[in-house]
């Protein structure tokens, strides 16, 4: 029997929404595959808290799953059989019906090889088709990468032909949908995905096709790579620009001067004011972060702390002796 998806997300059926998606988060950070490389178990967890969060996240899934349990993606169907049968109910001659411990009516033997008929060459004809389901997949990257695009290799289950129902006898060692009226079975496959520059903590990757396979011969879902991207030692991201501290010399300051910056993409000589004070910013148009989807980029800015020296020459001493003698501060005026 198939895991409830609300003990795999370890919440009680009467979860709101935002416990769903906070336990979501807090298991998925534990098991990404990121975090625990090489481990199988995790990894099959991972996929697992994933799939459960995918129904439950969303508000018409989940209803379905309420009432049909595993079988919650052939709710249309169901429904549309039971307005069609005689109001007595199913396969009972005194009108009562018989549901499962999820609450389904009973008799699927009789439901489901009327739904599914078709795809078995039955006198019903052909199963009516549906989209598959889109697929979401969390993705954790550096401000690098995502400044400069990367990839990602993604573990999926694929479609793979059911020989089942094609009259060749069961499948070993796969769960067969196609008797369910899927047509597919599960197999793992591995797919690296390009993520594009300038993607943000939430932005949305979509890779089509490659979702879940489409039932009676619709077309499949998508995949989604769902991004988070890390706190940079750095740079400080705010949209698409990004900001810079850089220290400038105290003498550079006061008299102005040039600093280099050493941007995500390279070194520029910045100029610096006379007079700049500390925490003064200083814009560099075009040298933010890649606007995603299209050409550009958003702003750099860089936050001048001054550096004051740890200690004094007698030179320098006596330097700033004859500025205090003169009765003024620099840049105050006299």
């Amino acid at each position: 029997m198939a895991k409830n998806l609300y003990d795999v997300l370890e919440v009680s059926r009467s979860a709101s929404d935002k416990d769903i998606r906070s336990a979501y988060r807090k298991l998925a950070r534990k098991y990404h595959p990121d975090v625990s490389p090489n481990d199988r178990a995790a990894e099959a967890r991972f996929k697992e808290v994933t799939a459960a969060f995918e129904v439950l996240s969303d508000a018409e899934k989940r209803r379905k799953y309420d009432r049909y349990g595993d079988r919650w993606e052939y709710a249309d169907q169901i429904e549309e059989q039971q307005r069609r049968q005689p109001a007595g109910g199913w396969g009972r001659p005194d009108g009562n019906q018989t549901f499962s411990a999820e609450g389904v009516p009973g008799d699927f033997g009789s439901i489901f090889d009327s739904l599914f008929r078709g795809s078995r060459g039955g006198p019903r004809g052909r199963q009516a088709s549906r989209r598959g389901q889109d697929i979401e997949s969390p993705v954790e990257l550096s401000l690098e990468e995502a400044f400069h695009g990367t990839t990602r290799t993604v573990q999926l289950e694929g479609p793979e032909a059911c020989t089942t129902c094609g009259g060749s006898g069961q499948v070993a060692g796969a769960i067969c949908h196609a008797c369910e009226g899927a047509g597919q079975v599960l197999r793992q496959r591995r797919l690296e995905v390009k993520v594009p520059p300038g993607v943000k903590t939430g932005s949305r990757v979509r890779v089509a096709g490659e979702g879940r396979p489409g039932i009676g011969g619709g077309p499949p879902g998508d995949l989604y790579l769902v991004t988070t991207v890390k706190e940079n030692a750095r740079f400080e991201r705010k949209g698409d620009d990004l900001y810079l501290d850089v220290t400038v010399p105290y003498t550079d300051a006061v008299l102005g001067g040039e600093v280099e910056v050493q941007m995500m993409d390279g070194r520029v000589a910045l100029k610096v004011p006379e007079l700049t004070q500390n925490g003064r910013q200083i814009r560099l148009a075009g040298k933010g972060m890649p606007l995603l989807g299209k050409a550009g980029r958003g702003d750099l800015f860089v936050r001048v702390r001054v550096l004051m020296p740890e200690k004094l020459t007698p030179e320098e001493r006596d330097h700033f002796e004859a500025l205090r003698k003169l009765g003024a501060t620099p840049g105050a005026g006299s």
